[in-house]
């Protein structure tokens, strides 16, 4: 494993029922990294975390997690890594300072109050500490959650869909959190569904079906996609987009408002079907940019479904 690495993995594979839910995943995360773990539901994005922070053994597949073997060392792995699960899982009938003060519990971390005390500050809790966990909006549940999972500070972040729910105030000041983190030199592997939260990640991996089909930066895989992309604006895009569906090179058409987005590999072909229907709906062609909404509906049209 290289010693720049904070996860380094190789083959990953994990069936259930005789069905691979995981399947072959090699991928490396660098230290003080964000890496975005994205993919459609079901993909295999969480089982492939619980894999690597020694929750599940890999049927096949070899890995290190901050310098430990994710076969033998999965006490090791867990007691170094703050795992923040989709489902919020504190007690809603206990405060936030009481959830916190639980978990240092279980950590055995001392002296306990000041621990907790500065965590709250840390994470702009204190004024809510006396609140019952139970009646936080969905943003101050993710930033008890958070709270919890860096308090023993944890040299890696596993994030499962974090920010599912949560309004866009919220979200945007989770992720200038997480950016502080690993600013101070903490590594964080974050899935989600979200293309803007994505594009704040320094690099991505996008997972179909159980396998890796895409890694890199949000530049490199969208270069890698190889797509052209063209819009249609005016009053004629509802027509136009009932032309567009199968003609030459149009892979992808979607609304935006008065905007039609026109997606596909063959530029050629792309822009002579766009042309012909901008003449006949008197709507107006420009040239855009692919987009990484674009890219992940691509990746997905082209992966196999591994249940069906």
């Amino acid at each position: 494993m290289s010693p720049e690495n904070a996860i380094e993995v190789r083959g990953l594979t994990k069936a259930f029922s005789g069905r691979k839910v995981v399947d072959d995943v090699s991928l490396s995360v660098r230290k003080g990294e964000i890496a975005g773990f994205l993919g459609p539901n079901g993909s295999g994005k969480t089982t492939t975390i619980r894999l690597m922070c020694g929750l599940l053994t890999p049927d096949s597949g070899e890995g290190r997690v901050l310098g430990h073997d994710i076969r033998r060392e999965g006490g090791a792995i867990k007691r170094n890594v703050g795992y923040m699960t989709q489902r919020f899982s504190f007690y809603e009938d206990l405060t936030i300072e009481e959830n916190l003060r639980f978990v240092a519990g279980l950590y055995r971390l001392r002296p306990e109050r000041r621990v907790v005390s500065d965590t709250l500050a840390d994470l702009g809790l204190t004024s809510r500490r006396h609140q019952l966990a139970g009646s936080l909006s969905g943003g101050w549940k993710q930033r008890l959650a958070l709270a919890a999972c860096i308090m023993h500070k944890p040299a890696l972040l596993l994030l499962d869909e974090p920010t599912a729910g949560v309004d866009p105030k919220a979200r945007r000041e989770f992720w200038d959190e997480i950016h502080r983190l690993a600013a101070d030199g903490l590594t964080v592997l974050v899935s989600t569904h979200y293309m803007d939260e994505a594009e704040r990640c320094h690099r991505i991996h996008y997972i179909a079906y159980g396998q890796l089909v895409a890694s890199g930066t949000v530049a490199e895989v969208v270069g890698d996609a190889g797509l052209v992309t063209v819009t249609l604006s005016g009053d004629g895009t509802a027509e136009a987009a009932r032309q567009l569906h199968g003609m030459r090179g149009v892979e992808q058409v979607a609304p935006f408002g008065n905007t039609l987005h026109i997606v596909g590999q063959d530029g050629a072909a792309l822009r002579a079907s766009a042309e012909t229907v901008a003449r006949t709906t008197g709507t107006r062609l420009s040239e855009a940019e692919t987009s990484l909404e674009d890219v992940f509906i691509k990746l997905m049209g082209a992966s196999e479904d591994n249940m069906a």
